[in-house]
């Protein structure tokens, strides 16, 4: 049987709710003036899947437990933590015009589409 399906739903659990009580830990003590909780996952997300998809092989981690904490719990906690790790893959294999594009691409178009779907939002409300 191919646990990978239920592996990475029972890490993105843990990891959705990992974001929302840390979010809400920042929120309580400054604020919401700065998404310092977002800014918290985000880069501790980074750091650790940098640390995961390194040493993991080499710890002897099944790819069931790879899966259920890289895709799964660190995929949930913030997905930021996968774009930096696949633009940082991209630099790494020499692809750096691809990197930069994927890095920029993302932030950019994101920012469009987060500001097209604002705009639509509020035709709707």
């Amino acid at each position: 049987m191919d646990w990978t399906p239920l592996a990475i739903s029972v890490g993105a659990v843990f990891g959705a709710l990992g974001r929302y009580y840390i979010a809400l830990f920042w929120l309580q003590r400054a604020g919401d003036r700065f998404p310092y909780g977002t800014l918290f996952v985000n880069l501790t997300g980074a750091f650790l899947i940098g640390i995961f998809a390194t040493a993991a092989p080499a710890w002897g981690l099944s790819s069931t437990w790879q899966t259920l904490i890289q895709t799964g719990f660190l995929g949930a906690y913030t997905t930021f933590s996968t774009y930096i790790l696949d633009t940082a893959k991209l630099f790494n294999s020499q692809q750096r015009l691809k990197g930069l594009l994927y890095w920029l691409g993302s932030a950019v178009l994101g920012f469009v589409g987060v500001e097209l779907g604002i705009w639509i939002g509020g035709l709707w409300s």
